[in-house]
């Protein structure tokens, strides 16, 4: 990215595939806020005014000296690409140069912007983004963009737009979407000179999602960066890498960050935030997102979906941002490699280890409870930081057996506290992963007769792999079941259940669900302490196949507080 602004060589404007889409505030909204982030700004202040058709938007970006100032919104004008290669090298979130131009031939433009060191300076331009009036002005470092009276001359386009209300939901979701890829700035927004809303800035997207969803809350999402080798690792040359101020860096690799709502907290009714990014951009990518969702299967609730956000770090080489003319979509190169990743990024996710267990977020939910307590008491917690201990690995954490609750629930104690586990679900998880890595069908000796079965249920059965043939009138005899439930007293129940619909994924869910151990069933400490170790090694120990939690975490941090173990016995006793 240069520092100056200069019109493109024909041979350049002529493979650009299509000019800046403005057919909304919400489209203005976007290439001015894309603007001030290339420009490296931390904080953006925007407002709207729908009755006047007006968007204001101001950064403390780096700002234009009146040389560029005059430039700025004249055809194909842009400081971020001057050649051919570099429109196969994107790193900037705009680049076609025809945003601020296209606004200019659709209403009214006004740039006040100023470099630091130096004076500012205001232009106004006319519909061709020629600079008119040009006059100095005393601005704070950065840029101020107005722009009026959109499609004033054209009232036919404004008729065509939704409605109001349905345009500040769409410029609402534009300004979070983009919030979620830059989560160092600071977003100020008004509607009509009233606040509408703010986001404060964090560190990572894991403290911008809880301001967007007010029911999750930070524990309720776990969050993971890998570097990842990128599909042409062993190649001699090196890779290089966006980053979010717009500057190239040298790296043998590329990036994926992830952020996932922890299926046994939240989720949605609607695949609505299942949201892909792609070098500082949310993008759709169907594939993608599918990905997602068949990586959390059988993690959640029946027709629940989850929360997850994935941020790709790749090499400009790697992606065609042409395919669409606002650069929502785009062609991914090596698609299958970056699906591969992704579903592996979500199994490490799931499991339970050192980024992931920690004892002050497992106990978020007695957290309420002791706060309770403490503001109808005259004491107060100690709420400064603790030094826990850590585990790396669910399958490397030491749970011992110490009791069952109610012929249901076993009570573990580890290093850091207790569990209560769920034993049905527990196993019930167990069983389903068994069966999913090991489908195996087994001689029935004899053979199960059924009865009264549909064709449906005939189909059924053969599409799972079982053995099925008429054994008389209206009978069915089945010679091979599932090795779970051939010895079982109620196999043909079983079998007329798998026959009742649903893929194989489904037959092994209830084949699972129906084998797993009976709450109300006694077990020994020898038993439970297997049962443990085994639920320990799954890939997805935080739900069942139905998306059921199956462990309650007690922390001992969270226990001390609540027994009040930190008082001073005199202050205990009232002295």
């Amino acid at each position: 990215m240069t520092g100056s602004i200069q019109t493109l060589p024909t041979e350049v404007v002529n493979l650009i595939a299509a000019g800046e889409v403005i057919d909304s505030l919400a489209a203005v909204v976007r290439e001015l806020v894309e603007n001030a982030l290339d420009a490296g700004a931390t904080r953006i202040a925007v407002a709207v005014w729908f009755d006047l058709w007006r968007v204001r938007v101001a950064d403390n970006g780096t700002g234009m000296d009146l040389t560029d100032l005059q430039k700025a919104a004249s055809a194909h004008s842009t400081s971020k690409i001057q050649s051919r290669d570099d429109l196969y090298k994107i790193t900037s979130l705009g680049f076609r140069g025809e945003a601020l131009h296209s606004i200019a031939a659709l209403a009214e433009l006004e740039i006040c912007s100023r470099l630091t060191g130096f004076e500012g300076w205001r232009c106004t331009y006319n519909t061709q983004g020629e600079a008119e009036d040009t006059e100095a002005v005393a601005i704070a470092p950065g840029t101020v963009v107005t722009v009026s009276n959109l499609f004033g001359k054209w009232r036919l386009r404004r008729q065509g737009l939704p409605s109001r209300s349905q345009q500040q939901r769409i410029i609402q979701a534009t300004i979070q979407n983009i919030a979620l890829c830059h989560p160092s700035v600071t977003w100020q927004v008004e509607q009509s000179d009233r606040s509408w809303f703010t986001i404060s800035p964090g560190q990572t997207t894991q403290q911008i999602i809880p301001q967007l969803l007010k029911q999750v809350r930070v524990h309720d999402l776990q969050q993971l960066t890998l570097d990842v080798p990128t599909p042409e690792e062993g190649s001699a040359g090196e890779i290089r890498e966006f980053t979010y101020n717009s500057t190239l860096k040298t790296r043998h690799g590329a990036s994926l960050h992830l952020v996932l709502g922890l299926p046994d907290r939240c989720h949605r009714r609607r695949p609505d935030w299942v949201k892909v990014a792609t070098n500082g951009r949310l993008v759709r990518s169907p594939e993608l997102e599918q990905t997602i969702l068949t990586a959390m299967a059988r993690t959640l609730p029946r027709d629940r979906y989850p929360i997850c956000f994935i941020h790709l770090q790749i090499c400009p080489s790697q992606i065609d941002w042409n395919r669409h003319p606002a650069k929502a979509e785009i062609y991914l190169h090596s698609l299958s490699y970056w699906q591969e990743q992704i579903s592996q990024a979500i199994e490490q996710a799931l499991r339970i280890g050192a980024e992931n267990f920690d004892t002050a977020s497992q106990s978020h939910r007695v957290g309420k409870l002791l706060t309770a307590s403490a503001k109808k008491g005259v004491y107060h917690l100690d709420e400064s930081p603790r030094q826990e201990r850590h585990t790396s690995d669910i399958g490397l954490v030491e749970l011992k057996a110490v009791a069952q609750v109610r012929n249901m629930y076993i009570l573990a104690e580890h290093d850091t506290g207790m569990w209560l586990i769920e034993q049905h679900i527990a196993h019930e998880r167990v069983l389903y992963e068994q069966l999913c890595d090991r489908w195996q069908l087994v001689p029935l000796e004899p053979p199960v007769i059924l009865n009264h079965l549909t064709p449906v249920q005939l189909e059924q059965l053969q599409r799972i792999g079982l053995e099925i043939e008429p054994f008389g009138d209206q009978l069915w005899a089945v010679r091979n079941a599932p090795a779970l439930l051939h010895q079982r007293d109620d196999c043909a129940d079983a079998l007329l259940e798998l026959s009742l619909g649903g893929d194989l994924q489904t037959a092994q869910v209830a084949t699972a669900c129906r084998s797993a151990i009976r709450n109300g069933t006694p077990l020994t400490l020898e038993q439970m302490q297997t049962l443990l170790n085994q639920w320990k090694m799954t890939r997805h120990p935080r739900t069942c196949p139905h998306g059921r939690p199956i462990y309650l975490p007690l922390e001992e941090s969270a226990l001390a507080r609540f027994f009040r173990r930190h008082w001073v016995i005199g202050k205990s006793h009232g002295i």
